[in-house]
């Protein structure tokens, strides 16, 4: 329903519109469902910007580890646009908060992935595998293979971290 208003003022002569919309029970409001990156946010209590929520989907829908070029143009190509700074923060943000891990490639470009929340457990480490494909140059996280480590060290040592990092052809490129 709409109805108008007239006013005038000196010389002008203002319409004021008035449209009555439908009051809708907020129960009945679909509210679309998060995404992965706003569900994750939450679960730390983190504030979900969306420079954080752009890059962290991009990782979680990425099955490979990908540099900070790639997250650039993959963002982007969503629609988000984030300057070189930005990126980077937020990336070692996410870093810093058990969401993403990165990995150095064999080229000591870092890459970054998501980690899931079951390979996040306390959001201290990420040991699993990596894998690194000689023929695309891809990266990739294996989660479900969680490499043990039998060895001692000298009286003094302390190990912190290990790597199992595995190269080969991925199926992709084995076909």
């Amino acid at each position: 329903m709409r109805s108008a208003a007239r006013f005038s003022h000196g010389s002008h002569v203002v319409t004021l519109l008035h449209m009555s919309i439908a009051k809708i029970p907020v129960a009945q409001m679909q509210m679309p469902p998060p995404s992965p990156a706003e569900s994750a946010l939450a679960v730390l209590h983190e504030r979900p910007t969306p420079a954080r929520i752009a890059v962290l989907n991009t990782l979680i829908t990425t099955p490979t580890a990908l540099t900070h070029l790639e997250i650039a143009a993959a963002t982007q190509a969503a629609g988000s646009t984030l300057d070189r700074v930005t990126l980077y923060r937020v990336l070692d943000w996410l870093v810093d908060k058990g969401l993403a891990h990165k990995i150095a490639g064999e080229d000591r470009v870092w890459r970054f992935n998501a980690l899931t929340p079951d390979s996040r457990g306390s959001h201290a480490s990420h040991e699993h595998a990596h894998f690194h494909c000689t023929q695309c140059g891809r990266l990739y996280c294996l989660d479900d293979l969680h490499p043990v480590f039998a060895f001692a060290l000298p009286t003094g040592f302390r190990c912190d971290h290990a790597e199992l990092n595995l190269r080969g052809r991925c199926p992709n490129c084995d076909q």
